[in-house]
């Protein structure tokens, strides 16, 4: 049943105008689109897609370490150019998005490839999509869209968070994700400098869960009334709360470990949860990527600014007895 449903969920996106299919024969021309984003998000340089040459993607390819060497399984996806609305033949495509063929999760459909060419930016256009995806599923009886990005990409990680994505996973990547059985929410910061995280209740109104601030250069999180009456059905919305509020902490850079002792078990968070374990995976995205040689871009200096304390914690795998991926 489930596939039938994200199989309705690509026809109608296929009928919408600022979509359209990517044709037979377009596969090449997509995966330099699918570069031109790589590239940007990876090295911070803008390249025109529509100008790569064999040789110029070889060389990208190269510049990029192992994951520009990757190739998407375009057979478990449905690829879509993004245009702007009514004018398909005169402008061409101004930005990508992929959809898979089968549910993720608990029905829910993965997002990839969405790219925006930078003459088109400002206009709207990847919202828009995002809007489509998430329209089409719901009228078919899903939940939502997830979709992954990586940590050194700070514009698109802000991107994300300011249109009240969930953060759902950071096991390999920051996995994100808009849910209808997840509420809207938001994150304020008030002028004593802590951070407040609110959802909206059955009514619409925000009420606040939790709230973060810091004292000497640690993380101090509290639960209000509202999150302790939360029932035991509402395990998802805890758990992703805490997530969602770290990762909004982490691109402000403020501390993510609230002492040694949870710092110690931050290990059984290395998929998702306490913000120690965010900033465990913080330290091995930013290696990671710097072996790439991508570039990192990050509000963090250095482990003690996530609040982890002491040279001897420079190394969290061999502090947490964790795999280096």
């Amino acid at each position: 049943m489930k596939d039938d449903q994200v199989a309705r969920v690509h026809e109608r996106l296929a009928a919408r105008p600022e979509l359209c299919p990517v044709a037979f024969g377009g596969g090449r021309r997509f995966g330099l689109w699918d570069l031109a984003s790589l590239a940007e998000g990876a090295l911070g340089e803008c390249v025109d897609p529509e100008s790569l040459t064999v040789s110029s993607e070889k060389g990208w390819r190269l510049r990029l370490g192992s994951e520009g060497r990757e190739r998407r399984h375009d057979d478990f996806r449905r690829r879509y150019w993004i245009h702007v609305p009514g004018s398909r033949s005169a402008s061409g495509p101004m930005g990508t998005i992929a959809v898979d063929t089968w549910p993720v999760g608990v029905g829910a459909v993965r997002i990839s490839s969405l790219y925006v060419h930078p003459v088109a930016r400002r206009q709207g256009l990847a919202s828009t999509a995002l809007d489509t995806v998430y329209d089409a599923c719901r009228a078919e009886g899903l939940y939502g869209f997830r979709l992954d990005t990586h940590w050194t990409w700070q514009p698109t990680v802000h991107y994300y968070l300011g249109r009240r994505l969930w953060v759902t996973s950071w096991k390999h990547a920051l996995g994100l994700a808009r849910l209808s059985y997840l509420p809207r929410y938001e994150v304020r910061e008030g002028a004593d400098g802590e951070v407040t995280f609110l959802v909206a209740d059955a009514e619409g109104e925000l009420v606040p869960l939790l709230v973060a601030g810091s004292a000497n250069g640690r993380l101090c999180l509290r639960e209000t009334e509202q999150h302790r009456r939360l029932s035991e059905k509402r395990d998802a919305l805890r758990l992703y709360a805490r997530s969602t509020l770290a990762l909004h902490l982490a691109i402000r850079g403020r501390p993510l470990v609230r002492g040694e002792k949870e710092w110690a078990h931050a290990h059984r968070w290395c998929d998702i949860g306490e913000p120690e374990g965010l900033a465990y995976k913080i330290g091995v995205f930013e290696r990671v990527a710097r072996e790439d040689g991508w570039r990192v871009e990050s509000p963090y200096a250095s482990l003690s600014a996530l609040g982890v304390r002491g040279e001897g914690n420079s190394d969290a795998g061999s502090a947490t007895g964790l795999e280096d991926r």
